[in-house]
């Protein structure tokens, strides 16, 4: 079994929010001239992160199955007269690292998990894995969409950002426990481990094929 226990929770739930009314609302938490080159989720997950305050010697695990697919969908359908903006804002770096140049913010260690398989899983283990003290994991999506027709987009906007320590301290929000399950087959996504976030309520149950999640709020 590995333990271990959650200090600080920021989660942003824009709902119907468009990227362009995201960057409006955001836009002055990141210095003069930023966000208009960030991403929606990069502003969301700057947003996270920020009231988080990495530091140097944080470890950071970033999450999402489908990235900046909405940057993508925008730039696509500027065509014929492709957009040399949206283009730039296509290709930029992840949400995560948005968040963190966005913020001016240096981490020691950086670990990324961008897909639709396990990921949830592969980076829960690697955020409560992880040698140092403190460790924020944090991850999201945008809303796609003609690209939620193909299955390659997102249903919903969000955005969470975690802080993990090793020990329990007072304050202390939450215990999470990942345990050897060999008869499960069954996966937890990444909108489902952000309802258990957004909702403060316990989960005890599939991680990924192998193993299971328990999660205990201590202060909701």
């Amino acid at each position: 079994m590995i333990e271990r226990y959650i200090q600080a929770v920021n989660i942003e739930a824009p709902g119907m929010e468009t990227p362009a009314e995201t960057r409006e609302r955001l836009k002055g938490r990141f210095p003069s001239g930023t966000a208009r080159r960030m991403t929606q989720l990069g502003m969301l997950i700057g947003s996270v992160l920020g009231g988080l305050e990495p530091a140097d010697g944080d470890a950071v695990v970033y999450a999402s199955a489908f990235g900046e697919s909405r940057a993508l969908e925008s730039f696509l359908e500027s065509f014929p007269g492709a957009s040399p903006t949206l283009f730039q804002t296509s290709i930029h770096p992840s949400g995560v690292q948005q968040g963190l140049i966005g913020r001016q913010r240096s981490v020691s260690e950086l670990f990324p998990f961008v897909g639709a398989g396990c990921g949830v899983g592969h980076a829960l283990l690697t955020a409560m894995l992880s040698p140092v003290e403190r460790v924020l994991f944090c991850g999201g999506e945008e809303r796609g969409t003609w690209l939620r027709e193909l299955g390659v987009a997102s249903e919903k906007t969000f955005a969470f950002g975690v802080e993990f320590g090793r020990s329990r301290k007072s304050g202390t929000l939450a215990r999470v426990a990942v345990l050897t399950d060999a008869g499960n087959t069954q996966k937890l996504s990444l909108v489902d481990w952000f309802k258990v976030l957004e909702g403060r309520r316990s989960y005890d149950g599939p991680l990924m094929p192998g193993s299971k999640l328990q999660f205990v709020w201590e202060n909701p």
